[in-house]
């Protein structure tokens, strides 16, 4: 089974992932797809609000932030790690609950980003649409 979408005028067909008895979500993976990489982030680029920052979560909406930083112009993004890592301190975190892993999820940024994101607008950047 899968499901055809048009994604930013690009056509992929996306395998069915059972869920649950009631649900099905269609596996888009953007790793790899250098095309629809592109073509994603400027179509979600002349959807966004305006904004001061933009954040993704590890790790298939990395790629996507990336080009869009790069196609807005931006200096960096920021980006929530699975875990904490060595280099960070201070470290902000989360639990969450997606519909697409069943147990729950800790995200984790650094004080500093943390800090930098503090009173702005943000953009969160994510690959998966529910």
């Amino acid at each position: 089974m899968h499901h055809t979408m048009t994604i930013a005028g690009l056509e992929r067909n996306l395998p069915l992932c059972r869920v649950n008895d009631d649900l099905y979500i269609g596996a888009f993976v953007i790793f790899g797809d250098v095309e629809m990489t592109v073509a994603a982030a400027g179509a979600l680029l002349e959807r966004a609000p305006e904004y001061d920052v933009m954040i993704t979560a590890e790790s298939k909406g990395i790629p996507l932030a990336h080009e869009m930083a790069r196609q807005s112009g931006a200096n960096r993004y920021f980006l929530a790690r699975k875990s904490s890592k060595a280099y960070m301190s201070n470290e902000f975190e989360v639990q969450v609950k997606s519909i697409t892993t069943e147990d729950i999820q800790t995200l984790v940024i650094d004080g500093k980003d943390a800090e930098m994101l503090r009173g702005k607008r943000v953009l969160l950047v994510d690959d998966v649409i529910s």
